[in-house]
């Protein structure tokens, strides 16, 4: 059994003043995905990684302090790919992949629309890149799963408002549309595959005290192949890990 994480961090450096380093060994993950780094690594203390097993592997954004993704693995990966070959998005540290026999694992960090319509327009050109990019990796690699903050919320249940934030950035409907078709091109929402109740979220605003009242999105994933459903074994949200504003997603799977 192999246990993935999914988790944007919210800066790797601040988690790890949080108790980051204790965490990990509680969970006794076997792959950590990590998102929103914001961190080049010569700025952290790697023996924090390596004294617990863990390769890793870092794809910062050029811009310092901002974004970035990395993958930490107790096995040793067969290949890393760095980027996914598009230039605005490998900019910003958005993609690795790690493969394992056939299956690959990809950390991945969408943006996010929220800041303004620029930003926003990025996000919706990103997703179609994106799609195209996956959909050719999948030729080459058909077992896959994508796990990361893709700064969506897919359906009403996942949003505690759906009519308030009805325009807002992370739950447009053009968004919601593109997962809809992001899912029907053969992939599982794992966290959904065994959880269909409402109040799971992954991520609460700083402000209002929304976390301790749990006024959340979930717009972190676990994605899968349908090639892999048969092998999902559990999925879980960790809210107790406070080291961010964000929560991990735990999958379980047999490989």
């Amino acid at each position: 059994m192999k246990r993935i994480i999914s988790y944007n961090v919210n800066g790797i450096r601040a988690a790890l003043t949080k108790g980051f380093d204790t965490w990990m060994d509680e969970t006794k993950a076997d792959i950590i995905c990590l998102q929103e780094i914001k961190a080049n690594p010569d700025q952290v203390d790697l023996s924090v990684f390596e004294k617990r097993g863990y390769h890793h592997f870092w794809y910062p954004a050029r811009k310092k302090g901002y974004s970035g993704v990395a993958i930490l693995s107790k096995e040793k990966p067969d290949n890393i790919v760095y980027g996914s070959g598009i230039k605005e998005s490998d900019d910003e540290g958005r993609v690795i992949r790690a493969d394992y026999g056939d299956v690959s694992v990809l950390s991945i960090y969408a943006p996010s629309g929220s800041s303004g319509d620029e930003r926003q327009d990025f996000k919706m050109l990103w997703l179609a890149s994106f799609q195209k990019y996956l959909n050719k990796l999948k030729k080459e690699r058909p077992n896959l799963i994508l796990a990361g903050d893709f700064n969506i919320c897919h359906k009403a249940i996942d949003i505690h408002n759906p009519v308030s934030n009805a325009n807002s950035s992370g739950f447009l409907p053009e968004e919601r549309a593109w997962m809809d078709q992001f899912l029907d091109q053969g992939y599982v929402d794992s966290f959904r595959h065994f959880n269909k109740e409402p109040h799971q979220y992954t991520w609460w605003s700083f402000r209002a005290n929304s976390r301790n009242k749990n006024l959340g999105w979930r717009i972190d994933y676990q994605f899968a192949t349908s090639s892999l459903e048969k092998q999902l074994k559990r999925s879980v949200l960790l809210p107790e890990a406070r080291h961010s504003d964000h929560c991990p997603v735990l999958l379980e799977l047999k490989l």
